[in-house]
């Protein structure tokens, strides 16, 4: 697959976007391939904890509301380079020219709803979560978002899909060309 986008001929590695609701693993499966292919992992929560990249606090869901402009500028210089895996639960505002790749991890509610949980996930909070895992929201972001060619949906459910989906995603690298 050859990239596309106006950075993308600057590049010689692919940029990555792992995406999913939280809880779906995410971080685990960005760090792991990250570790394993030689990429730079951003965790887009991790960033904007040290960087203060902040609007305001949501009282209703106790967390802070990500300034996506200010993450954006933070980002840009990073990006442009390629071989970037981004990890974030939400997708629609990164602009397409960055990734090649969309991966959208989905997991089942009731697993889901036990790592949430665990994370002291309650109330509302995890009820929006776990529907908006029924629902895709964040798969149908990515597609209305991105090219239909570059998002992949992929379960993660068990540490065997983790391997499998490390497999898919290593494939997918493996024919990616930069533009020449």
């Amino acid at each position: 697959m050859a990239a596309s986008g106006p950075l993308a001929s600057t590049r010689l590695k692919p940029n990555i976007l792992v995406t999913g609701t939280p809880g779906t693993g995410k971080s685990t499966l960005s760090q792991e391939l990250a570790q394993r292919l030689s990429l730079t992992y951003l965790s887009v929560g991790d960033l904007a904890k040290e960087k203060e990249l902040y609007e305001e606090w949501d009282e209703e869901y106790n967390c802070p509301v990500l300034d996506e402009d200010r993450l954006i500028d933070e980002l840009e210089d990073t990006v442009r380079g390629g071989g970037c895996i981004v990890d974030y639960h939400s997708c629609e505002f990164f602009p397409e020219r960055w990734f090649d790749f969309i991966f959208v991890l989905r997991t089942n509610t009731a697993t889901l709803y036990q790592r949430l949980e665990r994370r002291g996930y309650s109330g509302r909070k995890l009820d929006e979560n776990i529907q908006c895992e029924i629902f895709q929201t964040i798969l149908v972001e990515a597609k209305e978002s991105y090219l239909p060619s570059i998002v992949n949906e992929l379960e993660s459910n068990t540490p065997q899909d983790m391997e499998q989906n490390i497999e898919k995603i290593t494939d997918h690298l493996r024919n990616w060309k930069p533009n020449q």
